[in-house]
């Protein structure tokens, strides 16, 4: 008896994945940032804080709503989309099933076997087969807003209160390097478990988030460091 063949994919991850990474990375590398750049200022450790902790409060709100609402506008155009596509399905089958051939025999199939494929798909569930072939609409990379949101706001918290913790915990006079080699650790991780989980080379992901979170926080930390000096 041959073994069953069984595959383990990753792309039914895409959407919660991108979300997570996203606001796993913008609340290390904004809340870093930000409390380098208040700390490069020369404030004080409760300022440094309560700066953290309203980047947290207030990027979270950020990113869930933005999220939401991006998302949410690309389900509207999928939903369009699919109206568009019934209408069309109802007025003209014929055509509808000529447009799918068309897609199937563009493929590589020949005319007549790609006819056929037509012709059974669109009798199981037109709808689905031009959903998927001709719009690119699938269950699997379809537009989840509130999934997307929840991801996005929960990774953001946790990225955020890496560094915010460090702050907490390290001595005032070692707080920027602290803070900033933290980051850099955190961020690292973060690329390769993201890379990982999602089947991709983890060293170039660690690499590439790394090298911008460096750069991000470099940026803060010379403005806040010219601004505490223009202040003083």
């Amino acid at each position: 008896m041959r073994p069953r063949h069984s595959e383990s994919h990753r792309t039914h991850r895409i959407g919660w994945l991108r979300a997570a990474v996203l606001g796993a990375n913008d609340g290390i590398v904004s809340t870093a940032s930000l409390l380098l750049g208040v700390a490069a200022a020369q404030a004080d450790r409760p300022a440094i804080l309560a700066a953290g902790v309203a980047a947290l409060a207030a990027g979270a709100m950020s990113m869930a709503a933005g999220e939401y609402v991006s998302v949410h506008s690309q389900a509207d155009t999928e939903q369009a989309e699919l109206a568009r596509e019934r209408d069309e399905l109802a007025t003209d089958s014929a055509g509808e099933l000529r447009e799918l051939t068309a897609i199937y025999t563009a493929r590589g199939l020949e005319p007549a076997l790609a006819a056929q494929v037509a012709e059974q798909l669109t009798a199981h569930d037109a709808l689905a087969a031009h959903a998927r072939d001709e719009l690119g609409i699938s269950d699997t990379l379809g537009a989840r807003p509130v999934q997307a949101a929840l991801a996005s706001a929960g990774s953001f918290s946790v990225g955020a209160l890496l560094p915010l913790a460090v702050a907490a915990l390290a001595p005032r006079a070692q707080l920027d390097a602290a803070v900033a080699g933290s980051a850099l650790v955190f961020l690292a991780l973060l690329g390769a478990v993201a890379a990982r989980a999602g089947g991709a080379p983890p060293v170039r992901a660690s690499l590439r988030v790394t090298l911008w979170g460096a750069l991000a926080m470099a940026v803060t930390a010379a403005v806040g460091a010219l601004f505490g000096t223009v202040v003083a």
